[in-house]
């Protein structure tokens, strides 16, 4: 079945020191982020785990929240949230309420939001971390004004094909698709492409670069900007928490299991056959 909140996706770009507004430094939100972590997952599970009888007004669905690490790899330095919902409004209300984000002092508007047509084609569905790590690939083009301006106002257009090309031979995609404006509507003329995501996969950074810089649109010059990361996947849906066979009974090991019980405990349908859409 698919959910109630299926169809329109969008994408969520929080990115610690671009948004903070309490001017602290690294390490303090480093700090910061690490201990809200915890509150973020159950943020996102909140909205995820309903049925017909419990929960059932949660109008987003959270299918995925990736922690963008720095370049090092020694910290997290932001999030990359993927929701669903039928309106715009509800997807800047839960970014809003999101713990993470409310702790920076920013306002939603300021979170970059952009509605996400995923190309949904099966070439470009790699596991993530099957090659190497995983990466995401941020590309945000430049303004239709110095495109015009440079002779170039249907760039996008003609490199398309190539860029999908591309791609497909990399064999590392593990999704990707253009970043169109926000509007509440799929149909909206406004919605108008402004970049591109990529999460592909690559062993090291000189790799990923490469993949990225080797992009035919990049190459053609479409983008103001590209930025990639590392990143790790956070398990938001709640409902696939399985026992660490290592655990060594400290208490350490199992947080995760834990919070699915503490949900559990609170009435939540943890289990795969309550909500049977959360198996995307």
């Amino acid at each position: 079945d698919l959910s109630k909140n299926a169809g329109n996706r969008y994408v969520a770009l929080v990115f610690d020191k671009a948004l903070d507004a309490n001017g602290r430094d690294w390490e303090e939100m480093k700090d910061n982020r690490t201990e809200l972590t915890h509150d973020h997952v159950h943020h996102c599970r909140r909205a995820n785990l309903y049925n017909d009888t419990f929960n059932g007004d949660s109008d987003v669905d959270v299918l995925h929240s990736y922690q963008v690490l720095s370049s090092c790899m020694s910290r997290p330095i932001g999030h990359i949230l993927v929701l669903e919902s039928p309106t715009l409004s509800s997807i800047k209300s839960f970014v809003a309420s999101d713990p993470v984000v409310q702790t920076l002092g920013c306002s939603v508007d300021d979170v970059p939001l952009y509605r996400w047509r995923h190309i949904k084609d099966h070439t470009l569905r790699i596991d993530d971390g099957r090659y190497g790590w995983p990466n995401v690939l941020i590309q945000l083009d430049r303004s239709a004004e110095e495109l015009s301006g440079l002779g170039c106002g249907d760039l996008r257009e003609r490199v398309e094909k190539d860029k999908l090309e591309y791609l497909i031979k990399s064999e590392r995609v593990i999704a990707a698709g253009p970043l169109h404006l926000p509007t509440e509507f799929k149909d909206d003329p406004s919605s108008v492409p402004v970049g591109d995501i990529v999460f592909f996969n690559s062993y090291n950074r000189t790799e990923s670069v490469e993949f990225a810089e080797n992009d035919p649109a990049a190459a053609a010059g479409l983008y103001d900007s590209m930025r990639v990361h590392k990143y790790n996947s956070l398990d938001v849906t709640g409902k696939f928490v399985s026992e660490n066979i290592m655990d060594d009974k400290s208490g350490w090991f199992n947080k995760n299991l834990r919070m699915k019980e503490e949900m559990r405990e609170e009435g939540f349908p943890v289990e795969d056959e309550q909500t049977p859409w959360l198996n995307w």
